[in-house]
């Protein structure tokens, strides 16, 4: 019989994944057998006669199931970066399965009884802060998920947790495919007028891969898309492609019916549960408390947003009239004639930036700004085993000598990749038994890909993404708490994008830039003036992308804080919450919502928000950064002890004031966004 890998600790460095001996057929038999095992522990949990304790039942049952949180941890990251027919059938079958095995924990009478009786003694209990918010986390996990409903009510929550499981696979899977399924081929050199050689020569070996040497194929991937859109003089190839980028989830994979489906579930879940909508459950444990303070928040930026963004556009469309006679400025013409205007503005092509940045040295600068500010240092694992012979592992050690993480890195587009870039891991931090367990930390990004001739040469775009990413992985890496379900980045949802936008700050600072901008070629570093030019146009059409996060932020909240059950074309209801702040003319048949794999797919549903609202938590913290110096030991640490090494085991706004010594402050973001006047 062969030893399935899956069903206990591997002998690898650090226990990390041996995916050299992982297939896809061991994850159907792991899931069945460590399920069962899972439920076998929570039943020792109740059946043990002595009466509760923080450690027989919290820390019990915070130790059930490591092995099936592995293994459901290693799967799903190979699902989004190593997908496959069979990945899909496995995920298919077993995310539902998995939705009720928690259903199982959380509406189990007998351990809810010891939990509860545990937080009704929680006044008398000899236990510490961080085993208090355990038992707080925990209590409430099971109250909010259906805890204190009757049989009938949990029998109803089962049958929908199922379907939402099948329904946001079902999602995800469509919109990888209809990105999948459209290229742009080109045949005329002509077509490509425009774009910079890098994009050229990828379109040239993208058309390799596929078989077709004597021509050019665009794909729906960002550093295919993202360039094609703001270079190529070709109108009609740009209206082209921005419709199939904008139809994803309409064409040959349809996500309308999908879509309404999950809200409707999601808002009954939240009505059986006692909330008015879904929006209302998941801001219960948040730093925004309610969807009126989200509202609020998003229409008060917009309001002082839009005006100065219609004039930005404005500003746009008078340089299309002037250059080419465009008439009417429309979606696809707004990337190209946006950095033709930058172009003019700053007398600066973003493309001039690409040759300081080869990943190599992106990478290794990273590194050391993590090292100047955290005394962290990445030394490269070769014996470490990897899903992707792409990815890269690091070894990351403090100023002890201590290894405290595994870092992995996943930077470049496939077909079988999700889009977009994210953080992920697939073991927590903690210390069990007084025992220190690094976590093992993954991002997952799609940057430009090296050609035969050329390396990985990033857009600035891309360096800020790595920053952010890097940004989220640092909060795990740095993680230092007893508890892995508290750990990194188990913190309020809006919250947890505070390291990463912060991050951000550092790719765009000269001393920062000073220590990897270099030219590929030359060696040459990158110039004062060049810096200059990037912190000038940092704010360039800021009004604009305000609008834009925003307009999502409310067109999750339209979907999710309100009864959804009377919309029947989801197409005009996206319409009617988008048109009153729309900046440029509605393109026919395309739409937002079949695509929006943040809100339904990943976590962000009533979530979307949150990447504002960190923007206002990273611009007040950054200023204390400003002041003291963008290296200064003594911030840092202070970030580092107060907020990043914390997790989730102290309430957020506590974090934050604990570093801040205030609440955080709206006009910090105003003034770096140039919204408001400093």
């Amino acid at each position: 019989m062969l030893v399935n890998p899956l069903l206990s600790v591997p002998n690898t460095p650090f226990e990390t994944p041996d995916f050299s001996s992982i297939k896809d057929e061991h994850f159907a038999p792991a899931f069945d057998i460590l399920i069962k095992e899972a439920k076998n522990n929570i039943n020792k949990i109740v059946e043990n006669t002595e009466k509760p304790t923080f450690e027989n039942t919290i820390q019990a049952l915070e130790n059930v199931g490591k092995l099936l949180e592995r293994s459901q941890a290693i799967f799903y990251n190979l699902e989004h970066t190593d997908n496959n027919e069979a990945k899909q059938a496995i995920s298919e079958e077993y995310s539902p399965k998995f939705a009720e095995y928690s259903n199982d924990i959380v509406l189990h009478q007998g351990l809810f009884q010891r939990i509860d009786t545990l937080w009704q003694q929680k006044d008398t209990l000899q236990i510490d802060a961080e085993q208090m918010m355990l038992l707080k986390k925990t209590h409430t996990s099971f109250v909010k998920n259906g805890a204190n409903l009757n049989n009938t009510e949990k029998e109803k929550l089962r049958t929908i947790d199922k379907e939402l499981a099948e329904m946001t696979v079902k999602f995800g899977n469509n919109v990888l495919a209809d990105t999948n399924n459209f290229s742009l081929i080109i045949d005329n050199e002509a077509d490509l007028d425009g774009l910079p050689a890098m994009s050229i020569a990828q379109a040239k070996n993208t058309a390799i891969q596929k078989n077709l040497p004597e021509k050019w194929v665009i794909t729906l991937h960002y550093p295919s898309y993202i360039p094609f859109m703001t270079y190529a003089k070709n109108r009609d190839l740009r209206r082209k492609i921005s419709v199939a980028f904008g139809t994803r989830g309409m064409r040959e994979n349809k996500n309308d019916e999908i879509i309404k489906k999950i809200v409707n579930l999601r808002h009954q879940r939240a009505n059986l549960l006692g909330f008015d909508s879904h929006a209302d459950f998941n801001l219960t444990d948040r730093m925004a408390k309610n969807t009126t303070q989200v509202k609020d928040f998003l229409n008060n930026i917009i309001k002082i947003a839009y005006p100065k963004a219609k004039k930005e556009v404005e500003e746009v469309a008078l340089l299309a009239k002037k250059l080419d006679n465009i008439e009417q400025l429309e979606a696809w013409d707004f990337g190209y004639y946006s950095e033709k205007l930058k172009q003019e503005k700053y007398h600066f092509d973003s493309e001039m930036l690409r040759p300081y940045f080869k990943l190599e040295n992106v990478i290794d600068g990273i590194f050391k700004i993590a090292q100047n500010l955290y005394n962290l240092r990445f030394i490269p694992r070769e014996d470490i085993s990897t899903y992707h012979q792409e990815v890269k592992v690091y070894e990351v050690k403090d100023e002890k000598d201590t290894t405290i993480s595994i870092f992995y890195a996943d930077f470049f587009p496939r077909d079988s990749k999700k889009q977009g870039a994210w953080m992920t891991n697939f073991r927590g931090q903690s210390k069990e038994n007084n025992q220190f367990q690094p976590s093992q930390v993954s991002i997952v990004c799609n940057f430009t890909p090296s050609t035969p001739n050329q390396p990985s040469l990033l857009s600035f775009d891309e360096v800020t993404t790595f920053f952010h990413e890097f940004g989220h992985a640092l909060h795990l890496i740095l993680s230092d708490v007893n508890y892995e379900s508290l750990s990194g980045t188990n913190v309020a949802w809006d919250f947890v994008e505070l390291p990463s936008q912060l991050m951000e700050n550092w790719a765009y600072n000269k001393e920062a830039l000073d220590l990897f901008a270099v030219h590929y070629q030359t060696g040459e570093a990158i110039s004062y003036h060049l810096i200059e030019k990037i912190k000038e146009s940092a704010n360039f059409q800021s009004a604009y992308q305000a609008v834009r996060q925003v307009n999502f932020g409310l067109l999750d909240m339209a979907w999710h804080a309100q009864n959804p059950m009377e919309i029947t074309d989801i197409y005009a209801f996206e319409n009617s919450i988008t048109e009153p702040f729309r900046l440029l003319p509605k393109t026919e048949k395309t739409n937002v919502s079949p695509a929006f794999s943040h809100i339904f797919q990943g976590g962000y549903s009533a979530g979307y928000y949150s990447y504002k609202w960190a923007e206002v938590l990273e611009a007040d913290v950054f200023e204390l950064f400003e002041e003291k110096g963008v290296f200064d030991k003594n911030t840092a640490q202070l970030l580092r002890k107060n907020i990043l090494s914390k997790g989730g085991s102290i309430e957020a706004i506590e974090l934050y004031k604990n570093f801040r010594g205030r609440l955080p402050d709206v006009n910090a973001l105003l003034k770096k966004t140039g919204l408001l006047e400093k």
